[in-house]
């Protein structure tokens, strides 16, 4: 008895069909060019516009989507090193923010020169800001996610670790952490250089979950 012959398989799977059909779709959508346009307009205004008008020393290196504003009023010292999706964000009118020479910001590093007031009876968002410099030394470190606030000056050759929030003025030399941030010594002193490492050691573990 013989075998009818087997239906010869399609040259394209209809999955394939459907997958480059709506590729095709996506790239004649207008709304997906609209998004694009958008992002390049963020971008723009974001990084772009406010590094041009920073006043950044030669030597400086900083990710691509380091996040600036009223960058007029925002200064860089030299060779200073700005990590990934951080944000240096001086204030609308009189906020400054200084970085000094060899300056390192971890990635996520959020420093603003301005912060809004809190009296009742209107949205936080509709009531004036509050406006102060922020001040960082030359040779200066700032792990991963350290949040300083306006008015705060880090001096010369501080240290302050992972996850910290510096809230008042931190003296020069000093390694500092927690939330607030509190001095736990000098650089050099292995008790204080090793209470960083722990901040360092906690931010990866929170990260791994």
């Amino acid at each position: 008895m013989s075998l009818s012959p087997e239906p010869p398989s399609p040259l394209v799977s209809p999955r394939k069909k459907s997958r480059a059909l709506g590729f095709g779709l996506s790239l004649v959508d207008p709304r997906a060019w609209l998004q694009l346009f958008r992002l390049v307009h963020y971008y723009n205004y974001n990084h772009v516009r406010p590094r041009r008008l920073a006043d950044i020393g030669p030597g400086v290196r900083m990710a691509p989507n380091v996040s600036l504003r009223n960058g007029e009023r925002i200064k860089i010292g030299a060779y200073s090193h700005i990590g990934g999706h951080c944000s240096i964000w001086a204030g609308d009118s009189v906020g400054r923010i200084i970085l000094g020479r060899h300056a390192l910001l971890g990635p996520e590093v959020f420093i603003t020169a301005s912060n809004y007031q809190t009296e009742p009876g209107t949205p936080v968002m509709d009531q004036p800001k509050l406006e102060r410099d922020v001040v960082i030394g030359d040779d200066v470190w700032l792990g991963a996610r350290v949040m300083v606030v306006p008015g705060v000056e880090i001096g010369d050759g501080c240290i302050i670790g992972a996850s910290s929030v510096v809230t008042r003025s931190i003296p020069a030399g000093s390694i500092a952490v927690g939330n607030p941030a509190r001095v736990v010594g000098q650089r050099g002193e292995q008790k204080a250089e090793s209470a960083v490492r722990e901040a360092d050691l906690l931010l990866g573990a929170s990260a791994a979950r």
